[in-house]
């Protein structure tokens, strides 16, 4: 069976995912033992820290995937970038250095900064939209702003955009206040995939067969199979069915008088 990663950070000594290609290739395998069979590769671009320009990305795409051929690796690649909203996201768009998700140029693996999103957040995904192009916005479940005012993912949700859970959040691996906001935004139809963001980090390991076993424990078959679908459709630049939203009630914070 097809399972696709949307997100994940394989490609060798490009960003913080992997130092080398010894640690790339084993990676890999953690994938294709996790059920995995193609993967999107997300190296971060425009985030402060890293830009991985497209031509770039497609390049050594093509180089490890005939390395993952060489030794016997069963899982397919495709370019693609992790993009940090920013100022120069547009200007980015216009001189064609934005890879999608999709050869098609529909989705967009959209990230914001950890703590924060940007007070042109809004705007921005408006005039991406225009273009034709729909955010997919990653790991919301992680973004304490988020976390603490989670109207901002439920209005984006609204406008069209989609979101990536992280497998790893929804298991628990991020903690129990990230595993329990993952369960939320699960079940009030905000969550439209899982991806691994695999990183040669600590805690940053694959855990898609975990996340979709406990899917089917808690929300059933039928939304485990369509969280399938929805990545086979996006790296296809197919069309996702829009979930039936329902908002988060913001935390009340509670004061004490003595």
């Amino acid at each position: 069976m097809v399972m696709v990663d949307l997100h994940c950070h394989l490609l060798p000594g490009i960003d913080d995912g992997s130092k080398s290609m010894d640690i790339s290739l084993r990676l890999a395998r953690e994938a294709t033992e996790n059920g995995v069979t193609h993967a999107l590769l997300t190296p971060h671009h425009m985030n402060g820290r890293y830009v991985n320009h497209k031509q770039d990305v497609i390049r050594r795409t093509k180089e490890f995937q005939e390395q993952l051929k060489a030794h016997n690796i069963p899982l397919t690649v495709f370019p693609g970038q992790e993009v940090r909203i920013n100022g120069q996201l547009l200007d980015a768009l216009d001189k064609d250095d934005i890879l999608f998700a999709d050869t098609a140029g529909k989705y967009m693996m959209l990230e914001f900064p950890d703590d924060d999103v940007p007070n042109y957040t809004s705007r921005m995904i408006f005039d991406i939209q225009q273009c034709g192009i729909t955010p997919v916005i990653v790991h919301p479940e992680r973004n304490t702003k988020i976390m603490a005012e989670p109207d901002q993912i439920y209005q984006l949700l609204e406008k069209g955009c989609l979101s990536q859970i992280t497998a790893s959040s929804y298991v628990g691996t991020f903690g129990k206040k990230v595993e329990n906001f993952s369960r939320q935004l699960i079940e009030a139809g905000q969550g439209y995939v899982f991806a691994s963001d695999a990183h040669d980090l600590p805690g940053r390991k694959y855990e898609m067969r975990q996340a979709f076993h406990k899917l089917r424990h808690e929300f059933g078959q039928e939304l485990a199979d369509q969280y399938q679908q929805n990545a086979r459709s996006i790296i296809n630049g197919e069309n996702v069915p829009l979930n039936d939203l329902q908002p988060l009630k913001k935390k009340k914070r509670h004061f004490w008088l003595f």
